[in-house]
């Protein structure tokens, strides 16, 4: 089985006659016998989650790497975390995905307001089943716990990605003086409520 280890910026995939899906171009070096072909858009969720994404404007270009060997895989020097997934699911960005063991499942799921009013498109991602998933950050991640009764506010552009039992909502901030630039606060945010970790990158895009 395919594993994904993070060193600093650097994500190492090593096969064992498995294969992994990764970031088109992400490759900076291989060591053994990999070969590597496109996998489209699909993003492993095949031409239903290619026609979706299409639609939402959520964009994910993976290739597979399949074979023998330690493939090394890395992203504008961004930071690297793996995350292991035992039946659950991780809601995510697609433009934070670096690489995925083949065993998960993705998919798109309509993002409502937050992708209308940050830009990120109409949809995000959802990651599914048991596997490995490692994502690329802007700084490290902070993964911060939400339980019953202690919500957690954070800015659309920091948010890298969620999982457990969630809800989120739009929290509108704007007050008349960053109406004319002179609010240092945020013109809208992110509430989650409901029981999970919440995955926060520590510089705004």
């Amino acid at each position: 089985m395919a594993l994904l280890t993070a060193h600093k910026r650097v994500l190492h995939a090593d096969l064992q006659g498995d294969r992994i899906r990764a970031a088109s171009g992400s490759m900076v070096a291989v060591e053994g016998n990999v070969e590597f072909t496109s996998a489209g858009m699909g993003g492993g969720g095949g031409l239903r989650a290619a026609l979706k994404r299409a639609v939402a404007g959520e964009s994910l270009s993976l290739m597979d790497c399949a074979g023998h060997g330690r493939v090394h895989l890395a992203l504008d020097a961004m930071d690297v975390l793996v995350v292991d997934l035992a039946g659950d699911t991780l809601t995510v960005e697609s433009e934070h995905i670096l690489a995925h063991t083949e065993q998960l499942r993705l998919d798109v799921q309509f993002a409502g307001l937050r992708g209308v009013t940050s830009g990120q498109g109409l949809a995000t991602t959802t990651v599914t089943g048991h596997g490995q998933v490692a994502l690329v950050s802007e700084g490290p991640v902070m993964a911060l716990e939400v339980a019953p009764g202690q919500d957690l506010v954070v800015d659309p552009d920091a948010y890298v990605g969620s999982r457990g039992q969630l809800s989120m909502n739009l929290v509108s901030g704007v007050s008349w003086k960053s109406l004319v630039g002179e609010g240092s606060g945020e013109p809208f945010s992110l509430r989650f409520t409901g029981h999970g970790l919440v995955l926060v990158q520590s510089s705004e895009r």
